[in-house]
């Protein structure tokens, strides 16, 4: 499976989980909304639509970076508000680790409306032995002395992963949230809804305070919405927020109890010539994650990924399209509702690359100085080339090293694009070149050297 550096930049695909049947018999529930490394690398998160957590452990058996299954627990179940006569489903979100303080692991994982923490822990199964009545499988007489009595001796059966809820944080949004974010004091995590952010203590689940509300009086008058939010990797007073009106809003926790006044505002002013019916749609912030140094952020929106100096705010120092060839499908993209598709994106662990994905399972690694890109698809014929050990596919022979650079760049444009396949979600190793994708119901795993 070597391939040329040119087309594949130098990564490779490593692991696949899930079933591998045809999309058609993908069943809702195993449908994967949600993938998070934890923060040394060794363990991975996925959550799904069917409210389920799954965990996969590093193999330290296995040369190179390669995961096992750990554990999977039922994280939430539907509900229904009976208030409001609305099913609340059982989706998973977001999951996001909080860092380890001891053997057991903790992560937060939420729906639309209750956030959980859960403890995930080794624990060893003991069984009876022996007593007074049997010892083993034989039977003994009843002892008639007090003397011949004797404490219930325990062996060791098994050792299981259990995983118990330690506090549920509910009742605290309206709206739906889409946005977790653990702080880096380890204390507080805030949670957004379209209108709202609140900031909760990890230990107090009963109350939490409102930071952000941007819910108008009258609900007629309301022109833009909340869809991301995360705190700055460093400075635990400082968080961001981004907005449908395609602005990155910077707000600090030592200014005022409610941070609606920002401190920063990350917009570009739109070229005028360039307006159209779906301008406010696909100008729309899907996704925003602080550089891990808190210098810099990356924004997505529908066409584009944006990088920003935190002390520039008038314009992004990059500006790097992800799917232009697109931009003459909007209607098209809009009838069958992708337009409002939200694609996340991630920064690589020395932030000297960054990642999103598209449709048809492709997605782009860039490299932030040179914007050098590498087109990859998390796609079935990727296991089935390693088995072979031929090229991945899209890199079609043809040069004199055997491949064909810009392969799948190509037939990324082509007209024949599944819209039902799309890369929405994505991990990447905070220490090495790996990254975890969510493909539908796949969990794919790519790694460099």
């Amino acid at each position: 499976m070597d391939q040329d550096a040119s087309s594949s930049g130098g990564w490779r695909f490593a692991q696949c989980f899930g079933d591998k049947g045809e999309v058609e018999d993908i069943t809702e529930a195993d449908i994967i909304s949600t993938v998070e490394f934890d923060s040394t690398g060794n363990y991975l998160a996925t959550g799904d639509k069917g409210g389920r957590v799954v965990l996969f452990e590093r193999n330290e058996m296995k040369k190179g970076c390669e995961y096992k299954f750990y554990t999977e627990f039922q994280s939430h179940e539907p509900e229904f508000d009976y208030l409001k006569s609305l099913e609340i489903e059982e989706k998973i979100n977001k999951i996001k680790w909080c860092k380890r303080q001891n053997a057991a692991h903790f992560l937060l994982s939420t729906n639309d409306k209750t956030i959980k923490l859960w403890k995930v822990y080794e624990r060893s199964l003991r069984v009876v032995a022996e007593n007074n009545l049997s010892e083993g499988q034989r039977s003994l007489p009843a002892p008639l002395l007090q003397q011949n009595l004797r404490l219930p001796r325990t062996n060791l059966q098994d050792n299981i992963i259990a995983a118990v809820p330690r506090k549920v944080y509910a009742n605290a949004h309206a709206y739906h949230i889409h946005s977790i974010s653990v702080n880096s004091d380890q204390e507080t995590f805030i949670s957004a809804d379209d209108l709202r952010i609140n900031l909760w203590n990890l230990d107090i689940s009963d109350r939490s305070f409102n930071i952000v509300d941007i819910k108008p009086a009258n609900m007629e008058e309301l022109t833009e919405v909340i869809t991301a939010a995360e705190f700055h990797p460093i400075h635990c007073n400082l968080f961001m927020y981004s907005s449908s009106k395609s602005n990155i809003k910077l707000a600090d926790m030592r200014d005022s109890a409610l941070c609606d006044r920002h401190a920063k505002m990350f917009e570009e002013e739109e070229d005028p010539t360039n307006r159209s019916f779906f301008s406010e749609i696909i100008s729309s912030i899907s996704d925003v994650k602080f550089s891990h140094d808190g210098r810099y952020i990356l924004s997505r929106d529908y066409l584009n990924l944006k990088i920003w100096d935190i002390n520039m705010e008038s314009k992004p120092i990059k500006t790097i399209p992800i799917h232009d060839h697109l931009r003459g499908k909007l209607c098209d993209l809009y009838e069958n509702d992708c337009i409002f598709d939200k694609f996340e994106c991630v920064w690589s662990g020395d932030d000297k690359s960054v990642l999103t994905g598209s449709y048809h399972n492709y997605f782009r690694i860039f490299d932030t100085d040179t914007l050098n890109d590498v087109v990859l698809q998390a796609d079935k014929s990727a296991f089935k080339t390693k088995k072979i050990g031929g090229p991945l596919p899209g890199n079609k022979p043809g040069m004199k090293n055997g491949m064909r650079p810009g392969g799948l760049r190509e037939n990324m444009a082509l007209e024949t694009l599944d819209f039902n396949k799309k890369i929405l979600h994505a991990s990447w190793h905070p220490r090495e070149n790996t990254i975890a994708i969510a493909a539908t119901n796949n969990l794919f795993l790519y790694s460099a050297a």
